[in-house]
């Protein structure tokens, strides 16, 4: 299916710059293959040197003419942009959706029966380390979900995940990158309080972040199997733990997920 598909994003924003990137780097589609769409002629300019890309400024014309649809566009603007395609979407291979917080039972009542996926990205993706979760329809066989994973694996990671779970995939992963920022700059200003340079700090924490989260994935083994490997008894580490420990840092983190997956809830309108 991928040699012969035709792709329209509908947005030329972050997440469509970094799924095109995706999908060229990985060979899955031609560039002539692809068409963005903005409401900024600026916008689309850039994306046609960067890509080569086919660009429009008539989301109607760039729907029609693609196989499949992806809506890259803010939630908020996703009832407009639907009811200015509509027409043309019930003849689609599939649509995909990244519009936060939008369930796919909205898209629905615009496209009828169209074979439908709900996807959560993180903003890693950009850099082809992030997370994405995939909610399949009911209708979506296992040809073009296989299809989807392989657009998605392009960016990073993919899960597959029930529609009702992803407030919660958006608690952790989508929101989670901010929260490890947040960890990445704390962990360069204990370092500064301890004299280092700044720059080497923040070198060391970026480093040390990206080198634990690799050996989780890459090694299989639960974090605490890991984290107790660096713990020697009466050491440095297990001091830094125990003050983690007393600052509550599993709860707090915990507290976050579950207030941001409240949050999606919200605005999503399933709460």
């Amino acid at each position: 299916m991928l040699n012969d598909t035709t792709i329209a994003l509908i947005g030329a924003g972050n997440m469509a710059e970094a799924l095109v990137g995706g999908i060229l780097k990985a060979g899955l589609v031609r560039p002539d293959d692809i068409v963005a769409t903005d409401v900024s002629a600026e916008r689309l300019r850039w994306f046609q040197a960067q890509f080569h890309v086919r660009v429009n400024t008539n989301n109607v014309e760039a729907t029609r003419w693609a196989d499949v649809v992806i809506l890259c566009i803010k939630p908020q603007v996703m009832d407009e942009v639907l009811e200015e395609i509509k027409r043309f979407l019930s003849e689609k291979r599939l649509i995909i959706s990244v519009a936060a917080g939008v369930p796919l039972a909205r898209i629905r009542t615009r496209v009828g029966t169209v074979p439908l996926i709900r996807a959560m990205p993180n903003t890693p993706a950009i850099v082809q380390e992030g997370a994405t979760a995939l909610a399949p329809g009911a209708e979506v066989p296992e040809s073009l979900l296989a299809w989807a994973c392989r657009i998605f694996e392009s960016l990073g990671k993919v899960v597959i995940t029930e529609e009702r779970l992803m407030d919660a995939v958006t608690g952790l992963s989508g929101s989670g990158p901010a929260y490890v920022y947040m960890m990445i700059e704390a962990l360069t200003d204990g370092g500064v309080l301890m004299g280092l340079p700044r720059s080497v700090a923040h070198v060391l924490a970026a480093q040390t972040v990206l080198g634990a989260a690799r050996m989780v994935v890459e090694t299989g083994d639960h974090p605490a199997v890991l984290k107790d490997r660096v713990t020697s008894p009466g050491g440095t580490t297990i001091a830094g733990v125990h003050a983690l420990e007393s600052g509550a840092l599993r709860a707090t983190i915990m507290n976050a997920v579950r207030a941001a997956t409240e949050r999606a809830k919200e605005l999503g309108g399933t709460s």
